[in-house]
């Protein structure tokens, strides 16, 4: 009896933590599981009796979707060019950070952070116009070469690139942070002896820095990538997921689905894809992970 007693502590500290998760994750997704199954929309919001179990065939019209397509097509452009990019660069800028300990470095650590803590539709008025085709900043700096006027987010293709571009320069300050947090937790003993073997720069990154990282960078990674998957604010706020839908992604898809058309079953059913494709894709990182190396 004192046993099971003493045994219940755990489970009241963690009580709270997992009634939060249940009624806004796992019971969210059960819901839109079963959604997914009808033909909700706004009539059978408004009165139940209007809902209709349709099985699958939400994720049949999913198959033949040509909007559907360009939204998997574009996340999947977003995911192969913008994870690698914040990545690396998030990285890059956390080892040159790392290197100085005065005023100017700790500046800018707080310049490079800022874009992640500033409200994103403040960020998207502004590369609004550094993005506009007749009097935005980058065209004008291009101008002075006697570069032609670039679509930044007229064209498809060339719309992506620049969402990509503004969602990379607003994601390196997380990153940035956690790399920087890694890099300091590295013994100076390790360095040191690298130094006295007579290592090169180069070779103190690539076989004691790096290999030291390999917990945050493969965070990093896990977390970028879902990120990305749900790419949802820079073509809402940008483009709407224009031009020709050529940078609506699935996150953007399935709101449009769901809050701008209220096909609300449907959503549901894209919904559902993209929450299988991260999962997915996580489970195949954690897969991929090579065993722990003790250093």
């Amino acid at each position: 009896m004192k046993r099971t007693v003493k045994d219940r502590y755990p489970y009241i500290f963690i009580a709270p933590a997992l009634t939060i998760l249940i009624l806004f994750s796992l019971l969210p997704i059960t819901i839109a599981f079963v959604i997914s199954f009808t033909d909700m929309n706004l009539k059978g919001l408004a009165d139940w009796s209007n809902i209709s179990f349709i099985g699958i065939e939400n994720y049949k019209t999913l198959l033949t979707d040509s909007v559907f397509h360009k939204a998997v097509f574009n996340t999947l452009f977003y995911v192969v060019i913008g994870v690698p990019l914040v990545i690396i660069s998030s990285l890059s800028i956390a080892l040159l950070l790392n290197y100085g300990k005065n005023l100017v470095f700790t500046v800018f650590r707080a310049v490079y952070f800022m874009p992640a803590i500033t409200n994103i539709i403040a960020i998207a008025v502004v590369w609004g116009f550094l993005y506009n085709t007749e009097y935005g900043l980058f065209n004008y700096i291009l101008s002075l070469a006697d570069v032609d006027k670039v679509p930044w987010l007229e064209q498809p293709v060339m719309a992506k690139l620049s969402l990509i571009v503004l969602a990379v320069w607003k994601g390196i300050g997380i990153n940035m942070i956690i790399f920087l947090a890694a890099l300091q937790g590295i013994p100076n003993a390790y360095y040191e002896a690298a130094r006295i073997d007579g290592a090169k720069r180069w070779q103190i990154l690539f076989q004691i820095t790096i290999p030291l990282l390999r917990y945050a960078i493969f965070f990093v990674t896990v977390t970028t990538l879902i990120g990305w998957l749900q790419f949802f604010e820079e073509p809402f706020i940008m483009t709407k997921g224009g031009p020709l839908d050529g940078t609506v992604s699935m996150a953007l898809f399935i709101y449009q689905r769901g809050f701008q058309f209220s096909e609300f079953g449907y959503a549901a059913a894209g919904s559902f894809v993209l929450f299988i494709v991260i999962i997915i894709v996580t489970l195949i990182q954690f897969k991929m992970r090579k065993s722990d190396v003790e250093y």
